[in-house]
């Protein structure tokens, strides 16, 4: 029987009489997957896979039951097997490499008994590359620029490979820039706090954001409804440059606005971390998120987003 849920209001299952209750494996279970427990529907059993000891009573509390387990220890992931009707990854790839073998290391795990009906990969807007602010679509080609980015792609292959061998139904969400007032290192004030210049208006870059509320409200609408193998851009209506967005985040936290300097000054103050996210320039369509999810995202403007959960 699903187990009780302290974080929600009911428990009462929603599950036909004789089915079996949804058993949903959260993969990667931080910001993101805290706010999607919140959501889970009544009647649903939520494993939360976690390498840290300490964060079982954390995600015990939050309803769901902590398996220890390490991406990066594919011994450890064997009690996975067969485990979930349901699984949502939200895990990042390692920190090198041209291959997520964090993501082969799951997949392996899940293949050792019956495949889950669902799986559900969040993976990032940048496996599309730079496309000089041109608009893009889920179909448009991936042209990734950076480890980081290939990775992302190597996994989005292996889980489409995984789906066709197993009849799992797999949706790949494409993420770009998270925001939410109360994640940690999630907002643009913090940047802001620090003085951190943005690109001057003749070098600067289209960038795309989700606010974590509507990202977690995508996860289990996939997760849900997505059919197999389905892609979908998940960010908000709005189109800004980088630096416009920075601006736009001072003025309504009361705080300066970013200064501004030439992508030439840039190479020379920047880590190369922060120059990636300047080197990109897309606008992302999100037409299939409202088509085919039926999502109505609550921040679809990050006007309404920047400052949604701030104290007082």
């Amino acid at each position: 029987m699903p187990r009780s849920h302290p974080a929600r209001p009911s428990t009462t299952s929603t599950t036909p009489a004789g089915a079996v209750a949804p058993r949903l494996l959260i993969v990667g279970c931080g910001d993101v997957g805290m706010r999607v427990l919140r959501r889970v529907p009544p009647g649903w059993e939520v494993f939360a896979l976690t390498s840290s000891p300490a964060r079982r009573e954390v995600l015990r509390a939050a309803g769901a039951i902590p398996l220890l387990g390490n991406l990066d220890d594919p011994r450890s992931l064997r009690r996975l097997a067969g485990l979930a009707t349901h699984v949502l990854h939200l895990a990042p790839p390692q920190a090198s490499g041209a291959r997520d073998e964090r993501t082969r290391h799951l997949l392996h795990a899940l293949r050792r008994g019956p495949a889950p009906g669902v799986l559900v990969y969040a993976s990032t807007t940048g496996v599309y590359g730079d496309a000089g602010g041109a608009w893009l679509d889920e179909t448009s080609a991936l042209r990734p620029r950076s480890d980081r980015a290939h990775r992302r792609v190597d996994a989005e292959r292996a889980l489409r490979a995984f789906g066709q061998a197993t009849g799992a139904h797999v949706g790949v969400l494409r993420v770009p820039g998270i925001y939410a007032w109360d994640r940690e290192g999630g907002h643009p004030r913090e940047r802001l706090a620090r003085g951190t210049p943005v690109l001057a208006a003749a070098d600067d870059v289209y960038t795309n954001h989700i606010h974590a509320d509507d990202l977690a409200r995508a996860c289990l609408r996939t997760l849900l409804r997505a059919p197999a193998g389905r892609v979908f851009n998940v960010c908000d209506d709005t189109q800004l440059r980088m630096g416009d967005y920075f601006d736009l985040a001072a003025d309504l936290c009361g705080l300066p606005r970013p200064p501004r300097i030439s992508r030439e000054e840039a190479r020379a103050q920047m880590s190369p971390m922060q120059l990636s996210f300047m080197a990109e320039s897309r606008r992302l369509r999100n037409e299939r998120l409202y088509r085919e999810l039926r999502l109505r995202l609550q921040y679809a403007d990050v006007r309404d987003g920047l400052l949604a959960g701030r104290p007082g």
